[in-house]
C-alpha cells in the first residue's frame, strides 16, 4: 500500500471508525499542514515555544512566497508538555486532523510515545531536541528525523571532557530515571567503566519534581566525586546544584543540552555559574544563523530560547524535502531529506539513512557571568 493512502486510510479510521479507500495524490488537502509538537506549558516549556516561533516564522516566509506548489502551508500545534502519555494523544490528533510532517516532539520520551502512531499514518516527524540514540539507531522510525546529535555524540564529548580537560577520577553519575536523561547517564557510565581513566562511584537516579534533593547530593559527598555528570533537564539539575552550592562541595557539575540554556541559570541564579554542560555546536558564525536570529528579534524581540536554530532548520529541512519531492508522501519525503541538501543555521545539512543530520555535533560550554560560553 502506498504511504500517502496508508495515512489517509488511517486518518480516516480515527475521525470515523471505518476505512474508505480513497485516490492517492501528491498534494490531497487544500494546504499543507505542517504539525508542531512539543512542551509549550510547563516547567519544560521553554524547550518547546522557540520551536513554535521557528515554524511560524519560516512558514510564513515560505507562504509569502506563495507556499509550496501553489499551497499554503497550515501550522497545526500541539502541546504534549513533554509528557509521553499526552504525547500519543497529541499526535493522534494531529494525524486525525491530516497533519503532512510533524515538527516534534521536543523531549525523548515523548517522541518515542508518539512515534508509532505517525509511522502507522506514513508522517514524517523531525525532531529539533530528541537525543535519545534508540530513535534513529534502532530502526523501528524510518519516519523519524533530527536536526541535533544523538545522545552518543553528546555523551562521548561529556566523558572526554569530564576525564581528559578536567582530569575527574572519581565521578557521581545522577540522572532523571527518563528516556533522555537516563539513556545518556547509561552510556556516561559505560564510557567512563571502558576508558579506565576514572572511576563511577555513585549511579542513581531522582524523581523528577521533588523539592528537596539533599539525600543525592549527600551520597555524592560521601563518595567522595569530585565530579558529578547528570542526566536530565534544568528544574532538577538546578536544585541539585544550588542544593551542593549550599553544602559548600566544589564537586564540578557537568550535564548535557537539558540544561544548556538559559532557563538553568534563571532558575538556579548565582548557583549556575562554573557549571558545565554540553550543547549543540555554535553556529554564530553561519550566515543563516544570524539571519534567523535577526528575524527572531525583529517579530517577537526576543533572543533565541533553546534549540530555536535547531528547530527552524527543521522546519528548513522538512518544507525544502515536500517541495523538492513535489508530494508529502512518506517515501518520497524521506528519500528528499536524505539525498538534497539544506542551507540551514545548523549548517548545509542532510541526512543519513538512520534519520541523523549530517554534520551536526555537540561542543561544551560553561556558565561565566550569568551566560553559557563555550570551552575552547
Amino acid at each position: 500500500m502506498r504511504l500517502g493512502l496508508q495515512k489517509k486510510l488511517f486518518v480516516t479510521a480515527v475521525a470515523l471508525g471505518f476505512a474508505m479507500v480513497v485516490p492517492a495524490t501528491s498534494f490531497a488537502g487544500d494546504t499543507i499542514k505542517f504539525g508542531v509538537a512539543g512542551a509549550q506549558s510547563g516547567d519544560l516549556a521553554a524547550y518547546g515555544l522557540p520551536t513554535v516561533k521557528a515554524a511560524e516564522l519560516v512558514v510564513k516566509q515560505y507562504n509569502a512566497k506563495g507556499g509550496i506548489n501553489g499551497k499554503k502551508i497550515e501550522l497545526l500545534i500541539e502541546d504534549d508538555v513533554c509528557k509521553p502519555e499526552v504525547a500519543t494523544n497529541t499526535a493522534t490528533k494531529l494525524v486525525t486532523d491530516g497533519v503532512d510532517v510533524v515538527l516534534g516532539h521536543i523531549c525523548s520520551g515523548a517522541t518515542k510515545a508518539a512515534l508509532p502512531i505517525y509511522k502507522e499514518a506514513g508522517v514524517v516527524v523531525m525532531s529539533p531536541s530528541a537525543t535519545d540514540t534508540a530513535l534513529t539507531f534502532s530502526g523501528d522510525y524510518p519516519n523519524f528525523f533530527r536536526t541535533i546529535a544523538h545522545n552518543d555524540a553528546q555523551a562521548i564529548k561529556i566523558v572526554e571532557f569530564a576525564t581528559d580537560t578536567i582530569g575527574a577520577k572519581k565521578i557521581a553519575v545522577v540522572h532523571d530515571k527518563g528516556d533522555y536523561g537516563k539513556g545518556l547517564a547509561d552510556i556516561v557510565k559505560k564510557l567512563i567503566e571502558k576508558s579506565g581513566k576514572a572511576e563511577v562511584v555513585l549511579y542513581e537516579g531522582v524523581t523528577t519534581g521533588a523539592v528537596d534533593y539533599t539525600a543525592i547530593v549527600q551520597k555524592i559527598k560521601r563518595k567522595g566525586a569530585d565530579a558529578v555528570i547528570f542526566g536530565g533537564y534544568h528544574p532538577e539539575a538546578s536544585k541539585i546544584v544550588s542544593m551542593m552550592k549550599k553544602k559548600r562541595m566544589d564537586t564540578t557539575f557537568i550535564s548535557d543540552d537539558g540544561v544548556q540554556g538559559d532557563s538553568f541559570i534563571k532558575v538556579a541564579g548565582k548557583n549556575a555559574e562554573g557549571v558545565y554542560a554540553s550543547g549543540p555546536n555554535d553556529n554564530s558564525k553561519n550566515p543563516l544563523d544570524a539571519v534567523a536570529r535577526n528575524e527572531l528579534k525583529k517579530v517577537y524581540n526576543e533572543d533565541p530560547g533553546e534549540f530555536y536554530e535547531n528547530a527552524y532548520s527543521a522546519t528548513l529541512a522538512l518544507l525544502n524535502a515536500i517541495e523538492k519531492a513535489g508530494s508529502t508522501d512518506m517515501a518520497a519525503v524521506v528519500k528528499a531529506l536524505q539525498t538534497e541538501n539544506v542551507d540551514t543555521p545548523v549548517g548545509s545539512i542532510h541526512f543519513d539513512e538512520k534519520g541523523d543530520a549530517v554534520g551536526v555535533g555537540f561542543a561544551m560550554y560553561q556558565v561565566k557571568d550569568g551566560q553559557y560560553v563555550e570551552v575552547k
